[in-house]
C-alpha cells in the first residue's frame, strides 16, 4: 500500500505538539503521531478496532532540516502491517 497524495497533503500540515490525533480519511480510520514542533511523523491507516488501535499499515516519516530551518528531506515509509 502506498500514502495517496490527498493523504500526504492533509498530513504536511502542523498539528498540536506531541500528539496522537484519530480522524477519518476517504472510508479509513487514521491515526497519526506529531513530533515536538507539531510535525506528523507516523501514521496508521486501516480499520479501527473496538478497543481504539488501528489494524491495517502503518508509515513512517523522516525529516531533515538544515540549519535555518528549511526542509531538506520529506520522505514516507511503508512500514508494513499494524495491529
Amino acid at each position: 500500500m502506498k500514502l495517496s497524495e490527498d493523504l500526504i497533503k492533509r498530513l504536511s500540515k502542523k498539528y498540536e505538539p506531541a500528539t496522537l490525533i484519530h480522524e477519518q480519511f476517504r472510508g479509513n480510520d487514521i491515526a497519526f503521531k506529531t513530533d515536538a514542533a507539531g510535525h506528523v511523523i507516523q501514521v496508521f491507516v486501516g480499520k479501527r478496532s473496538e478497543d481504539g488501535t488501528i489494524k491495517g499499515e502503518r508509515f513512517v516519516r523522516t525529516l531533515k532540516f538544515n540549519r535555518d530551518g528549511t526542509i531538506l528531506k520529506d520522505h514516507w515509509e511503508a512500514k508494513g502491517r499494524a495491529s
